[in-house]
């Protein structure tokens, strides 16, 4: 064996202990020194953000202060602005009344819809009129139509405050009443055209076959004179509207007619909920009082100033005889009063109706705190769905005798209950083999050309008994889009028609209010299937243009202008609803803006409407845009965006400045829209004011502002009036 390897390394050194104590003492005076340095670091820092906290705090009251020493002024300067609402009102009255007289002066025989005794004799007059052709009918319901279209617009257009319950009540009564009888007549007008169904038949197929055409109105006839079993599908010619109906039906003496009505009439009789006189009870009691006050105001002023003048007369009786340049010193004196007296009476009656029109745009943005009355399955919300495109009125009738010809004489049989309808199935099905001798009537329908579906539409029929739309008894429906037909089997015939889901556009995925010329602008609404712009100049309002999936689509409606409320009816039956109601915020997932219980002065609606109206004021001049911090601010705040809007600059990279707005407070934010994170942190060296107006004048030039003060009162409250119905501000 070799010699044993030697042990490599060295042993290591023992640690005594007192070194041990040293090396903890060493570790607890680092640990000790880390803790004050960090305490001290600690104690800096907070003393700093304190201070920071103090100099903001200051800074703060500061602006306050400041802004509590000019509320009173600022809030006088908007209260002078904003009479353009009541100017715009009373132009309104001025334009009905000049309406009323234009009519009175023509004397065209049409009656004046907003009395009753003249609408009481046009019907009568009417119903009294017999044998009556298709044609005629047709004619005459243009009167009727129009007639119709006054009394709703009367209901629309005029202040609540304007309109009595006993008005309202017979205004309504009016449209039922004319409606109803317009369907009779055309039920009449059929009834006289299928007595000449044997002179009308046609040469190949034996059958009478009839198209009428008219703008409001579209009849199509058809007569089985033949009753071929084999003869089944019924198309209709230069058309593919038509019917493939059973053998039963084609072995029978009946007709079957589709009476395609432009309008819907028959909706109009389903109980729809108006707000409650609690609802708006606040309202007017704040309107009723305010014009109590002025009332008494007025008559005491009037009062005082008929004894002033009285005891200035008397004056003058007596310093008649002494000096005659006195008496015409008091004479001055007395005209100035009755100016002064004047003025004083217009300032309180321009109040009244300042505050009445405030009082009406409050219910605009009023939500309901309670939903719809529960409907079932097969049952169709109207609060939820609308009617597109009119209704179809398809009807089996029992074909009535015939005219015969006897010895130059035109001879028909004139039935007592007049035109019958034919019972499709039967009520007894006992005599028949099967029960499939009562199949579904295939039916084929053509979309109207100026209505808009986004989707394919629902068909639904009308359920006389329970008085409406339901969605059972049909099957198989199919829609082409390019041809506009659509295919579906009934189960018994009736109303049908079409609907689409009414909040289908909502909510907006952006929008736009922008300056084009002097009072004129453009509003772009940006929904997942449209944009929708819309221009807006005095009182009148324009579709200018629809986008459906980056294509224009061409309207019947670009290029007319209309009013307000008539344009808004005419968006929605062409199907292009961007018009919540104030039942929308339970159909549609939108910001706690609107979702919150919006009761009578609640601060949500108030913020709204302030919002608006000042929008309103600025627009002529400032462009305004969707913010997405909207979404995430306080729900007694909104979040947009407003820039100068200057023709000559460029606005590809527009300058956006951020606004938030309580109702009370406008400030300018610090965050931009491309931000990370929403904060209310005030924007460095600017300041918040009580209104819009005031907050934009700090960063704006002489001359928008001088624009602004020079607006046309009809161009301000139709902006307004446009951006209380979309409520952009809680639907986006």
């Amino acid at each position: 064996m070799g010699p044993k390897a030697k042990k490599s390394g060295s042993k290591k050194k023992k640690v005594t202990k007192a070194e041990r104590l040293k090396l903890l003492q060493e570790e607890e005076e680092r640990r000790l020194k880390e803790e004050e340095e960090a305490r001290l670091k600690y104690e800096k820092e907070e003393m700093e953000r304190l201070e920071i906290q103090r100099i903001e705090k200051e800074k703060w009251n500061r602006l306050e202060a400041k802004d509590l020493e000019r509320r009173n002024e600022e809030l006088e300067e908007l209260y002078l602005l904003e009479r353009c609402f009541p100017e715009a009102e009373k132009l309104k009255q001025e334009t009905r009344m000049l309406s009323q007289w234009k009519h009175y002066i023509q004397c065209d025989g049409s009656p004046d819809p907003s009395i009753a005794q003249e609408m009481n004799t046009f019907i009568s007059l009417w119903k009294e009129k017999t044998n009556e052709t298709f044609e005629e009918v047709i004619e005459k319901s243009k009167v009727v139509l129009n007639l119709i279209e006054k009394l709703k617009f009367i209901l629309l257009e005029t202040p609540p405050c304007d309109l009595q319950d006993k008005n309202i009540i017979q205004y309504q009564e009016s449209i039922l009443q004319l409606q109803e009888l317009l369907h009779l007549k055309f039920n009449v007008a059929t009834e006289i055209l299928l007595r000449q169904a044997s002179t009308l038949a046609d040469l190949d197929s034996g059958n009478m076959e009839k198209v009428i055409k008219d703008e409001n109105v579209t009849l199509y006839v058809w007569a089985n004179l033949k009753k071929n079993p084999r003869h089944r599908s019924v198309r209709f010619s230069e058309t593919q509207i038509g019917f493939e109906i059973p053998r039963i039906l084609a072995t029978s003496d009946i007709a079957v007619r589709l009476l395609h009505t432009h309008y819907d009439h028959v909706s109009a009789l389903h109980p729809v909920s108006t707000p409650s006189k609690e609802h708006t009870s606040s309202v007017t009691e704040l309107v009723k009082d305010d014009v109590e006050n002025v009332e008494k105001a007025i008559s005491k002023e009037v009062e005082e100033e008929s004894k002033q003048q009285e005891k200035q007369s008397h004056l003058i009786q007596e310093e008649k005889l002494k000096v005659e340049e006195e008496q015409d010193d008091i004479e001055v004196k007395m005209s100035s009063a009755e100016e002064e007296s004047e003025v004083i009476k217009c300032e309180l009656e321009m109040k009244v109706l300042s505050e009445t029109v405030s009082a009406a745009q409050l219910l605009l943005v009023e939500n309901s705190s309670e939903k719809p009355d529960f409907f079932e399955n097969d049952m169709v919300d109207l609060f939820q769905f609308t009617t597109l495109g009119g209704v179809y009125h398809l009807d089996i009738l029992e074909l009535p005798p015939q005219c015969k010809p006897v010895k130059g004489w035109m001879i028909v049989e004139i039935l007592k209950e007049g035109l019958q309808k034919y019972t499709y199935p039967p009520e007894t099905t006992e005599d028949f083999e099967t029960e499939n001798a009562f199949p579904p009537i295939e039916v084929t329908l053509e979309v109207h050309e100026n209505v808009i579906f986004f989707e394919n539409p629902m068909v639904v029929r009308w359920d006389a008994e329970g008085k409406h739309w339901r969605t059972d008894g049909i099957s198989n429906v199919s829609y082409k889009p390019n041809e506009r037909l659509v295919t579906f089997s009934l189960d018994t015939f009736g109303p049908v028609t079409l609907i689409q889901d009414a909040h289908i556009n909502m909510p907006y995925q952006s929008w736009e209010l922008r300056p084009l010329d002097v009072n004129k602008v453009l509003l772009t609404v940006t929904t997942v299937f449209t944009e929708i712009q819309i221009q807006i100049k005095e009182n009148l309002c324009m579709l200018s243009s629809v986008k459906l999936k980056d294509k224009k689509h061409i309207s019947i409606l670009e290029g007319t202008w209309m009013t307000p409320i008539p344009f808004i009816i005419a968006l929605k039956e062409a199907g292009l609803n961007i018009f919540p109601t104030r039942y929308s915020h339970f159909y549609v997932v939108i910001n706690n803006k609107a979702r919150m219980n919006l009761s009578k002065f609640n601060v949500v609606p108030l913020v709204e409407v302030k919002a608006y109206r000042q929008m309103a004021l600025l627009s002529s001049t400032f462009a305004f845009g969707w913010s997405k911090w909207n979404l995430l601010c306080n729900s007694t705040k909104v979040v947009f965006k407003v820039r100068e809007h200057l023709p000559e600059e460029c606005t590809e990279n527009p300058n956006w400045a951020l606004l938030m707005f309580s109702g009370d407070r406008a400030q300018r934010l610090k965050i931009k829209e491309e931000s990370e994170a929403f904060s209310e942190a005030l924007k460095e060296e600017t300041e918040f004011h009580s209104t819009l107006y005031h907050m934009v004048r700090d960063f704006a030039s002489k001359e928008a502002m001088e624009k602004v003060r020079s607006s046309n009162c009809q161009f301000v409250n139709s902006v307004c009036h446009m951006l209380l119905s979309t409520r952009l501000l809680s639907y986006s």
